[in-house]
């Protein structure tokens, strides 16, 4: 077969294998919620298109400069919305291994599937409407065509440079300070005094649109260097992909003997723990919540700008809901992997159910450390904190159970975040823990003042924690009732 053919073949294989998943295939609402979000977003960057050239006109220095000037701000947007959104090319080869293709024809053809998704032109949403106001009238067709292609070519580098570090996070998760490093810097140099980075910013992507072939051929430069980087460091990564090596070495994992002190439970506990410390995924997504939780007391701590009550309220509530968030709305997704083992005995689910609240419970102690500083300071009533912790405890976590009787898809042990799919109860649930659970505690303070408010969730908190037994049963009884339904999904998606 020739190398163009093959290319296609393996273009079509990707489209259909989003098609055809499982969850996707079966879930009309994640279509539609996903078209929704599609379309949303679109709009809003449309609104901005439209907007900002014309609030920008007139003000002494051109709107393209404006937004030249500040494209490293929408490249850090770009590059961090990636993580959710897209694979490695190592990923993707798994499935190819026993085929007779060269590997190191699948790592290009992933790595030019990657820099030509159409996924690195959504921005222009934004940018068309931008340059058909503030870029054609000064530059004309020509200058259009020239800036729209510097921007793509900046994107196209951006998504390569995602690729690099996405495949050096899955050897050593350390190097995800490489992005968060190299981002402060730039937002650093955007607002230090004098502002040395806007200048060059704006210079590079005039250049693009006067068609200069200096600024175009350092963005084609800059793109080739991160292809070939990509392609040297991934390419080794294809074999970890489709198969584990023993090094030889003995390995000595730690008993928890600690937790065998607390019976049945203990033993479960040790589950819990082992799941997150030996497995990828579950480990992965435990650490993005809690840097998303750092983040937003940081932002708090150093900034007065959402100082207000909403923003205060949303990142304390936030801080407490996203660890159990993250877990809980997918509970006995992982456990799909080995639910059969798990069905052996008809008590090991209430078992396991009743250790997920107490291991998520006991993670509460976390986001109280992180907002200590906030309250501290004074920007965090401590009353809002322990309210919120056991609200989080008492009423969201009996929420986010319920859906261990509506889960059916299999989460892989090792894959990445983007192999996450949510159902309609899933973003249901989501929505009722986030913005439910804000707007009860905004309506309560209106009715009742703040301490009011505060004492009444903190009832409300201590009544869930006192029977959680009876509503864990509940959900037990729930899920056995629809364990076959339920175990036929697990077994359908275990290899999606």
């Amino acid at each position: 077969m020739k190398a163009y053919a093959l290319y296609k073949l393996l273009a079509q294989n990707e489209r259909l294998r989003s098609r055809r998943h499982p969850l996707f295939t079966r879930n009309r609402f994640t279509k539609f919620f996903l078209f929704f979000l599609f379309a949303y977003y679109a709009a809003m960057l449309l609104l901005l298109g439209v907007a900002l050239p014309l609030e920008w006109r007139g003000g002494g220095v051109a709107a393209m400069h404006r937004l030249d000037g500040a494209f490293p701000y929408i490249l850090i947007v770009d590059f961090w919305l990636r993580f959710v959104l897209q694979d490695t090319p190592a990923q993707r080869t798994r499935e190819y291994a026993l085929l007779p293709v060269k590997r190191s024809f699948l790592m290009h053809t992933h790595l030019l599937r990657a820099a030509l998704s159409p996924g690195n032109l959504f921005w222009g949403f934004l940018l068309v409407p931008f340059a058909v106001i503030g870029v054609l009238p000064l530059l004309g067709w020509v200058g259009f065509a020239g800036w729209l292609l510097g921007w793509w070519l900046l994107f196209v580098c951006n998504s390569l440079f995602y690729l690099l570090v996405r495949a050096l996070c899955l050897k050593r998760l350390l190097w995800c300070l490489l992005p968060v490093a190299l981002h402060l810097s730039l937002a650093l140099l955007l607002n230090v005094g004098g502002r040395p980075l806007v200048m060059p910013c704006r210079e590079l992507l005039h250049g693009c649109a006067l068609w200069q072939p200096l600024p175009l051929l350092s963005l084609a430069v800059a793109a080739a260097l991160c292809y070939l980087l990509n392609y040297r460091v991934q390419l080794p990564m294809v074999r970890l992909e489709t198969a584990r090596e023993d090094t030889g070495g003995e390995h000595t994992h730690s008993r928890l003997s600690a937790l065998g002190r607390l019976g049945i439970v203990g033993e479960y506990l040790k589950l819990e723990l082992r799941l997150r410390l030996r497995n990828k995924n579950p480990r992965v997504t435990f650490l993005a919540g809690i840097g998303t939780m750092v983040v937003l007391a940081l932002v708090q701590y150093f900034s007065d700008l959402y100082d207000n009550a909403f923003m205060t309220s949303f990142i304390c509530l936030y801080a407490y809901a996203v660890l159990g968030a993250v877990t809980l709305l997918d509970i006995m997704c992982h456990e799909g992997n080995y639910i059969d083992c798990l069905m052996v005995r008809r008590e090991s689910v209430e078992w396991l159910l009743r250790a997920k609240y107490y291991f998520n419970c006991t993670l509460l102690l976390l986001p109280a450390l992180v907002m200590l500083p906030l309250e501290l300071q004074g920007k965090q009533p401590p009353l809002m904190s322990l309210s919120f912790m056991l609200f989080t405890a008492g009423c969201l976590y009996p929420l986010t159970f319920q859906m261990a009787a509506f889960n059916r898809h299999t989460l892989r042990l090792n894959g990445g975040l983007s192999a996450q799919r949510g159902t309609a109860s899933r973003q249901v649930a989501s929505l009722c823990v986030f913005f439910g659970s804000l707007g009860a505690e905004r309506l309560l303070v209106l009715c009742l003042g703040q301490t009011g408010a505060y004492l009444v969730m903190s009832a409300l908190g201590v009544v869930g924690i006192a029977t959680h037994r009876l509503w864990i049963r509940s959900v037990y009884r729930r899920f056995m009732l629809r364990r076959h339904y339920i175990m036929e999904g697990f077994r359908a998606t275990r290899n999606a």
